[in-house]
């Protein structure tokens, strides 16, 4: 057990901290490898190729919220079943999220081949980059059960504590991608979709990592009986995952409003908001990280009746999160013109346009950066607390604001206007998230259980 970590004993900021380090340096070598294939596509295929990568980009996200929203869902009960000491249980929710992982998986692989072309012609994406966009989403698709197994994978070492193994599967990942991305692209001549291949056999080889480290642990000792597929236990992880998927999906359908009125302000202008976008991911590296920290610790201590610590972890992280966040955007106002520089290639006049566009846009979202931190730390406790419903909720008034932002504000002050649709969001979430957490904060026992 050298490497699942307590997170019921000791010091809550420091445990927050260590636990989220190595999951930070695990977004980053992930963000390392999504930035490698914008960098690739809009490099050296142009910034038609870029724009279709961005015309893809939320319907990709709606399937990856959709199986990341299942996987931490039952991650939450593998986190209690842990902090409580009850392996034998937890060795049967492993066992039937796994069993209800695969059959998502697979109705995910259907539904989004069904779903890539009607969507973006829905979405009314500019037919010269259409193909490529329909072409990059059907080959990812089809990968969708690599994509689930990493995330049920790492979700199930996190539950435990364990940051570093996931941490040490994303650097293998990102080196892979690298390589992969420069032979597929450059040197076979695969296009777009050698960036998609690249990034299926990444996700892979991760899965695989976490896979063989699970299967270290002593105390996880699978047995035929445990992935006997169990009525009670299937309601009960679906009742986690369901509403945190779906509070996924929404957001997604909420951002493919806004791809759909960006979009018909041209080439150019999809060129700079997907730049941006891809530095979103560099943006919320922490945030996410301190989500599933706090997933863990609170969840955790949940199961083992540590209420005080709880409430203590929580004013740590927030503190936490929100210094973060400051640093991050400081950063960002300072050299964002140069970083997004590395994106983008063309003529002397398409690269000047794309860049403005893209830095008034990380400009927008920097300012906000610590509106967005509280939402993710906030939003993880209240689902490490066995509620995802509410969290789910947020996702709802994220997309009325979001969908309401991007469809008026250009209204009045025209194509500016969408780059306020997520950070009115964030904001929207906040104001509930933070009034549920505590309401509900409030309702836990004063005192410790014995």
């Amino acid at each position: 057990m050298s490497r699942t970590k307590k997170m019921s004993e000791g010091n809550p900021a420091g445990l927050i901290i260590t636990f989220a380090l190595p999951l930070m340096l695990g977004n980053v070598f992930q963000q390392l490898y999504t930035v490698v294939d914008t960098m690739v596509v809009g490099k050296y295929l142009g910034v038609d190729a870029l724009a279709a990568l961005g015309a893809s980009d939320w319907m990709n996200w709606m399937m990856l919220g959709i199986v990341q929203g299942f996987t931490q869902g039952f991650a939450i009960l593998m986190a209690r079943e842990f902090g409580a000491g009850r392996f034998d249980r937890l060795k049967n929710v492993i066992g039937n999220a796994g069993i209800l992982s695969v059959l998502f998986s697979l109705l995910l692989v259907l539904a989004g081949q069904a779903a890539a072309h009607p969507v973006l012609m829905l979405l009314q994406t500019p037919k010269d980059i259409l193909p490529n966009a329909l072409l990059y989403l059907r080959i990812l698709f089809l990968g969708l059960p690599i994509v689930m197994a990493y995330n049920l994978f790492a979700c199930i070492l996190r539950s435990m504590g364990d940051g570093k193994t996931p941490l040490q599967a994303m650097v293998v990942a990102s080196i892979t991608n690298i390589v992969l991305d420069l032979v597929f692209v450059l040197v076979f001549q695969w296009g777009i979709a050698g960036a998609a291949v690249a990034t299926l056999i990444a996700q892979l080889v991760s899965g695989l990592f976490c896979l063989y480290h699970i299967g270290k642990l002593e105390f996880l000792r699978f047995t035929k009986a445990d992935f006997r597929m169990q009525p009670k236990m299937f309601a009960e992880l679906l009742k986690m995952g369901s509403p945190m998927a779906f509070q996924n999906c929404i957001i997604a359908i909420g951002g493919m409003i806004v791809q759909f009125v960006i979009n018909g302000f041209g080439v150019i202008f999809i060129a700079g908001f997907t730049a941006s976008n891809k530095l979103y991911g560099i943006l919320e590296i922490a945030a996410t990280s301190y989500g599933y920290a706090m997933i863990t610790y609170v969840g955790q201590n949940l199961g083992a009746g540590k209420y005080k610590r709880i409430r203590q972890g929580m004013r740590a992280a927030v503190r936490i999160a929100i210094a973060t966040s400051v640093v991050i955007a400081a950063v960002m106002l300072l050299f964002g013109k140069v970083i997004l520089g590395w994106f983008i290639s063309g003529t002397p006049t398409e690269v000047e346009q794309t860049l403005r566009v893209a830095y008034f846009y990380l400009a927008v979202m920097s300012v906000c950066l610590p509106v967005l931190y509280i939402l993710h730390v906030v939003r993880s406790a209240i689902q490490g607390m066995g509620n995802t419903v509410l969290p789910m909720v947020s996702g709802i008034v994220e997309f009325v604001m979001r969908t309401a932002t991007v469809l008026l504000l250009p209204l009045a002050v025209g194509e500016a206007g969408v780059f306020f649709a997520e950070t009115s969001a964030w904001v929207g979430a906040d104001v509930v998230l933070l009034t549920s957490y505590f309401i509900l904060a409030g309702k836990l026992p004063v005192r410790d259980a014995e």
